[in-house]
């Protein structure tokens, strides 16, 4: 398929074809000018109108802009956990609820009790949802498995879902998410290196992850799981000083980590280092709000030229958020970033942390025509906070999603 996108006010280009990253203090040299996009099969084809294009449509008025990759969900889970948030606005703290029970082990009872086929549908749904919102790019983690068995099976239907869905998704195995009842931190970390190879076996897994934090693992832990996987040559990815100041970012960029995320407690005098590594700064404002936990630095972050990234940490208990456009506002106002910083942390920059910028993240000939097509500029999406403007969605070079009110704009 041909499809012409023409007369666009703002086509979002990177300041120069064929980079990995761009460092936040640089988000200003996006370019936003006017424009078209032509697409040709599954690849972005050029820049210039085409007459030929077997679809046309017109853009004026619209910004185009790459798809959003979102490096952090906790897809597939199952269930949801309203009753906790009820307990936070009432005051009871992520830890103690967790430590009662709730928390990442009351999705993991959950995802144990539903069926395979229950676990993909609701997932297959929520995707649906995501790309309605722009994602076309999206992570698995596994994590609510707190077994072997449960931590391979979680990794098998994220492979299942990727045969179920327009996006393009990667696999992430978060083996060390909760110390699992009858554990310690430890005896678990043994455990987790003898089920790696079946783990492994199970799907498509380019990273490992943990969560650092008062109720789960520690920075011995985090060397450890750096060590891991280092030895299967998979990435690092670490959830670090989300309610505590742990000092696990120095850990895991001594690890080589990929990425370090939560960040609402990084100390200051951490903030250096990781502005300076390739390891991204990923922000994840949704838990923030709905947690009421501190807001990461975001704003220094940006200042000091980290790769900072936005995702949206989807998830049944912390932030059952699935919506890119609604990280973008967040981000916005409580890290005062420009529209440009948003986008740049959840297309290219997010893109980098799941390998994949050489193929997706922006708009350049010869990549993967994941694009979308806004109904108004840049700058609305986080003004018009909570409202979608997603007009059309293609997710290689394939119309996925179009708004019924836009289709005028389409001719064939």
């Amino acid at each position: 398929m041909s499809v012409s996108i023409n007369g666009a006010s703002q086509v979002l280009r990177p300041p120069t074809d064929g980079l990995p990253y761009l460092r936040h203090d640089l988000a200003g040299r996006l370019s936003t000018e006017p424009g078209s996009v032509v697409i040709e099969g599954d690849r972005i084809a050029g820049f210039e109108p085409s007459a030929d294009a077997a679809i046309q449509i017109d853009a004026g008025g619209c910004a185009v802009i790459p798809g959003f990759v979102d490096c952090h969900t906790h897809l597939p889970f199952a269930g949801w956990r309203e009753r906790e948030y009820e307990m936070k606005i009432g005051g009871e703290s992520y830890e103690t609820i967790a430590r009662a029970g709730g928390g990442i082990r009351a999705s993991a009872r959950s995802l144990a009790e539903a069926s395979d086929e229950e676990v993909l549908s609701q997932a297959r749904a929520l995707a649906g949802e995501m790309l309605a919102h722009g994602t076309t790019t999206f992570e698995c983690k596994s994590g609510y498995g707190l077994s072997a068995e449960g931590e391979t099976r979680a990794i098998r239907l994220a492979a299942a879902l990727s045969g179920r869905v327009a996006q393009r998704t990667r696999s992430t195995a978060l083996l060390a998410h909760a110390v699992p009842d009858g554990y310690e931190a430890g005896a678990w970390m043994e455990e987790v290196e003898a089920m790696l190879p079946d783990a492994l076996a199970a799907g498509d897994v380019t990273a490992l992850d943990i969560y650092v934090e008062s109720v789960a693992f520690d920075n011995d832990h985090l060397r450890r799981m750096g060590e891991l996987a280092k030895r299967s040559s998979l990435d690092l990815r670490a959830h670090v000083e989300q309610f505590n100041a742990n000092h696990s970012v120095p850990v895991a960029l001594h690890a080589g980590a990929r990425s370090v995320d939560h960040l609402a407690c990084l100390p200051e005098d951490e903030l250096a280092a990781l502005a300076g590594a390739e390891t991204a700064a990923v922000l994840l404002p949704g838990a923030e709000f709905l947690g009421e936990e501190r807001v990461a630095p975001g704003r220094a972050l940006a200042d000091a030229g980290a790769i900072c990234v936005l995702g949206s940490d989807l998830n049944p208990g912390t932030s059952p958020v699935l919506s890119i456009p609604v990280i973008i506002g967040l981000a916005v106002r409580r890290y005062r970033w420009s529209a440009l910083e948003a986008l740049l942390a959840c297309t290219l920059n997010a893109a980098w942390v799941l390998r994949l910028s050489d193929i997706v993240g922006s708009l350049e000939v010869g990549k993967r025509a994941d694009v979308l097509v806004l109904d108004g500029p840049i700058e609305r999406i986080a003004y018009q906070f909570g409202r979608n403007p997603v007009a059309f969605v293609f997710s290689g070079g394939e119309l996925v999603h179009a708004r019924a009110d836009c289709a005028p704009r389409i001719s064939r």
